[in-house]
């Protein structure tokens, strides 16, 4: 079975999808991931699915299972990347992935987790 690796980047936690996803490999990342955000006190995690191309009913309420986790532990989810079909087919299936966050690129979710860039500002700290 292959694993899901697991980047730390500060104090986010980076997991690049690369591969389509069997139901094995998801259950592998959740446990992997709960005990990487465990034993690194990880406050942010940033899940990259650029690669993904299918979803199915099983694999996105993973993702939201992945997030319900990793917010009881203290730290932030964000999915990055989301393809427009993969988007189209969550709302088909009705899986709106509540309380996930969402950003269109990795840069993006780092920003709203507060881990961009050096100097990069967010929406929240441009006010008025």
């Amino acid at each position: 079975m292959e694993r899901v690796p697991i980047l730390k980047i500060g104090d986010v936690l980076l997991v690049s999808i690369q591969t389509d996803l069997q139901d094995q490999t998801v259950m592998a990342l959740q446990e992997d991931l709960a005990e990487r955000v465990s034993r690194t006190g990880a406050r942010g995690v940033v899940i990259d699915i650029t690669a993904v191309e299918i979803v199915d009913s099983f694999i996105g309420r993973m993702f939201a299972t992945i997030a319900s986790m990793s917010r009881l532990m203290d730290a932030e989810t964000v999915v990055v990347g989301m393809r427009p079909a993969v988007a189209i087919t969550l709302v088909e299936l009705g899986l709106s992935l509540g309380g996930v966050r969402t950003a269109l690129d990795l840069e993006e979710g780092m920003r709203q987790l507060g881990a961009g860039p050096p100097g990069a500002r967010t929406a929240a700290a441009d006010g008025p």
